[in-house]
């Protein structure tokens, strides 16, 4: 299930919000200029779609993103538990960094956690199956796909090059609790 908890960004102990509520949520995040939303499918989705299968499922959501944003392009992210990569992976996205564009994922299925600095506080969104979630450009930022990660996602990009990070080198990101998946 969806779950947000905001922190204090001095303090991980200090717990400010914990929420399931997808209103709440989303009001949340509006307030620091995160876009949250909920899709559907279009049409059932098998285990195993491949990229063209998961797209036309959403097409209509992707179609209206990429007219309102300006995204050009879109692709199709899968993680299991048996990659072999999988903890090399879970690695380099565990380190606070910001993008030049926004960081746009849909959740198709499975689960992980992006972590927002902002305002003084960090903000754990663990986004699950239906979540879209839209980064901000320049927002301070990680994410966690846990130990076993298991999730499928659609990303949309403005840049044709795709995921490209520029780390602050703060080690804020590991002061706070790893997402356990």
């Amino acid at each position: 299930m969806t779950r947000l908890y905001v922190y204090d960004e001095t303090d991980p102990a200090a717990l400010l919000v914990d929420t399931e509520d997808g209103g709440s949520i989303a009001h949340e995040l509006n307030a620091i200029g995160v876009r949250f939303e909920r899709w559907e499918a279009s049409a059932p989705l098998l285990a195993e779609a491949d990229q063209e299968a998961v797209i036309a499922a959403y097409q209509t959501e992707i179609d209206r993103l990429k007219a309102e944003c300006g995204y050009r392009a879109v692709d199709v992210v899968r993680m299991q538990p048996d990659h072999p990569q999988r903890e090399a992976f879970r690695e380099k996205f565990l380190d606070e960094h910001t993008h030049s564009e926004d960081e746009v994922r849909f959740f198709v299925e499975g689960s992980g956690a992006f972590y927002l600095r902002k305002a003084g506080r960090v903000f754990k969104v663990v986004c699950t199956k239906d979540d879209l979630i839209s980064v901000p450009a320049g927002t301070t930022h990680w994410f966690d796909m846990g130990p076993a990660p298991r999730f499928t996602a659609i990303r949309l990009f403005e840049n044709s090059d795709g995921w490209i990070a520029k780390f602050t080198g703060d080690t804020i990101a590991r002061r706070f609790p790893l997402y356990a998946g």
